[in-house]
């Protein structure tokens, strides 16, 4: 049988996606220097690691896995899974860029990619005969806290033909359907049939993630979706939950669709004040600016805080002498990003307001 999706168009999914494409607009259309692209991207990349395992119980924090994933630093002392499962997400993170890079690709979503992001996710977790292998058990997802059964995924030998079923709707019927309603149908589906042993929900996380890159809401890759699911999990599985009684997608689309919005929102948020924007270039005629990496970071402390005196950016850049730090910080009043209030030395730094 044909798969076909329920679900309602609703006020609330309206409201969402009209949120989610003016906040697009801003983010894309933003002039942003090299320098602030890549350290957004990085810290999204960061963000949607930690969520995304912690998520399913892995215990390190964010600076852990941020230190994970430099380069040039060791690995913190963990459980070994716990490191495992961070690489291994990386490596799933790497493999959507190549499909996926800053333009637009035409690529296919597909079985056979849905598999290899599940072996990237679980390898050296499972046996290489589960990785990326659609499962050949029956499986039962119970509730962490109570023990209990909570639900029951299809035989395994329905996965084949569901997932079959799947991807001919996403290739043909689904086409018809917006994109940010697709993403969340197919994370939701892929999270019902349950096709792996394990590793599952990182494994529907990502491809619904590939798939908005796939359509255009790439937004520079500043966001990390994973964060708005991890900081209330409860409310994201009781939504995947709320499908089952009557197979109705409505109330799972209308929390899929606003934590793009909230998570869209504050990106945009961010661009706006942080962004080399029309006002910026006007003031220097035109010009382009560069940001080293230090001063990125004493502009993004700034976002965050309400002002900056010395003390504050030593703490901030311990390494650097006082010196070096108060020629960053006279470039960035010259160059209108910040105001200063007050003498050299005892000066606090503010956002420029005009």
């Amino acid at each position: 049988m044909a798969y076909t999706p329920s679900y309602s168009i609703t006020n609330p999914i309206l409201k969402n996606v009209g949120i989610i494409d003016a906040a697009r607009e801003v983010i894309s259309s933003a002039p942003l220097v090299p320098a602030w692209e890549r350290t957004f991207q990085s810290e999204a990349r960061a963000k949607i690691i930690h969520h995304g395992t912690h998520l399913e119980g892995n215990d390190l924090n964010l600076e852990e896995v941020e230190e994970i994933l430099a380069p040039t630093t060791s690995t913190p002392v963990a459980r070994d899974r716990d490191v495992q499962e961070v690489i291994n997400y990386r490596a799933v993170m790497d493999y959507l860029d190549s499909l996926a890079p800053n333009t637009t690709p035409t690529i296919t979503l597909s079985p056979s990619i849905l598999t290899e992001i599940h072996r990237l996710t679980v390898d050296k977790i499972l046996p290489p005969s589960e990785a990326g292998q659609f499962r050949s058990v029956k499986v039962v997802i119970r509730n962490t806290v109570t023990g209990e059964i909570s639900f029951r995924p299809p035989a395994p030998t329905a996965v084949f033909e569901l997932i079959d079923d799947l991807f001919s709707w996403l290739a043909h019927e689904g086409t018809a359907v917006h994109p940010l309603l697709r993403a969340g149908i197919l994370h939701y589906e892929l999270v019902k049939i349950h096709p792996f042993t394990d590793g599952n929900g990182r494994t529907a996380r990502a491809m619904a993630l590939l798939l908005l890159y796939l359509e255009g809401y790439q937004v520079k890759k500043f966001f990390a979706l994973e964060e708005y699911y991890d900081t209330h999990p409860e409310e994201y599985y009781s939504a995947l939950q709320a499908v089952a009684p009557t197979g109705d997608l409505t109330p799972w689309l209308e929390y899929f669709t606003e934590g793009i919005a909230i998570e869209f929102n504050r990106v945009k948020n961010l661009v706006q004040k942080l962004s080399l924007d029309l006002r910026l270039k006007h003031s220097l005629g035109g010009s382009q600016i560069t940001l080293s990496d230090r001063q990125i970071k004493l502009v993004q402390y700034l976002e965050k805080h309400a002002g900056l005196g010395m003390s504050e950016a030593r703490d901030l850049l311990p390494m650097v002498s006082e010196d070096t730090i108060l020629r960053d910080l006279r470039d960035l009043v010259e160059k209108k990003l910040l105001t200063r209030h007050g003498n050299t030395k005892g000066a606090k730094y503010y956002l420029s307001n005009n």
